[in-house]
């Protein structure tokens, strides 16, 4: 199967980890990110930079994120 063709049925394709992060942010809010993905990023002083930063290095909370914005939006 061409790579196209597998990205087609993939909800996460064309969107950028800070699109979803942003989403995520603007229908829950840092406070209660913080509550449904408990990493310190969301928790203490969260900023839109240092939760990218963080998420782009760290794959099992990125995962984390993404499992969250496609059970919110999908």
């Amino acid at each position: 199967m061409a790579k196209t063709e597998e990205q087609v049925n993939n909800p996460l394709h064309g969107k950028t980890l800070e699109f979803i992060v942003k989403q995520l942010v603007w229908h829950y809010g840092w406070e209660e990110m913080g509550r449904l993905v408990r990493i310190d990023c969301f928790n203490n002083n969260p900023t839109m930079n240092s939760s990218l930063k963080f998420l782009r290095k760290t794959d099992w909370a990125r995962k984390k994120v993404e499992k969250l914005y496609l059970n919110t939006f999908h």
